[in-house]
């Protein structure tokens, strides 16, 4: 099983300091659609893990959250792809809970719910707790520059897990994949 984890906003949507609060707000990165399209289509099992306090702020309701994810599944499914799970925490960072990242505790379920091979598991996001959530769980992490990345790279650049590669967006991190994939086949069929 090829798994990939998304963070949501900044990754796959574009952000808001004052919250992604509806379907109209929701609007997806250029290239986002493509990119979990290519790697749907290239066999990788898509996850998302979003940490949306918003809920627990009263920003929005759970009813707007399912609205918004369903355009993303529509916009997705439109583009040839398919995301095969969306895991959310709604809780405050006082709240203490286990899921929100950077704890790893949606990380573990969604590996743990698909069975996948966590040290071959991709995270894709653009703030630390992203990556500090994967790598809590010995998985792969990967940057995107859109969203808060940049200002990720450039104020806890130092921070971020050993080992973390670093991306202008998805559609470039969905790009690479695939160029390593053929890399990987190529090699084998000259082994053979």
């Amino acid at each position: 099983m090829k798994l990939i984890i998304l963070d949501r906003d900044g990754v796959i949507n574009h952000d808001r300091d004052d919250f992604v609060k509806s379907v109209d707000e929701w609007v997806p990165i250029e290239g986002s659609m493509d990119a979990i399209a290519f790697l749907a289509e290239a066999g990788y099992t898509i996850a998302v893990a979003t940490n949306q306090s918003g809920i627990g702020r009263k920003f929005f309701t759970l009813q707007d959250l399912t609205e918004m994810h369903t355009k993303m599944h529509r916009l997705v499914q439109q583009a040839g792809g398919k995301i095969d799970g969306i895991w959310f925490c709604p809780h405050l960072a006082d709240d203490n809970c286990g899921c929100r990242k950077p704890k790893p505790g949606m990380i573990t379920d969604i590996i743990e719910r698909f069975n996948a091979d966590t040290a071959e598991t991709w995270l894709v996001g653009d703030s630390l707790r992203d990556l500090q959530a994967i790598d809590a769980v010995g998985g792969k992490s990967a940057l995107v520059l859109t969203g808060k990345g940049k200002k990720t790279l450039e104020s806890q650049g130092d921070d971020l897990p050993e080992r973390t590669q670093i991306f202008d967006n998805l559609l470039a991190f969905s790009q690479y994949l695939m160029q390593e994939s053929a890399r990987q086949q190529a090699a084998e069929e000259q082994a053979v």
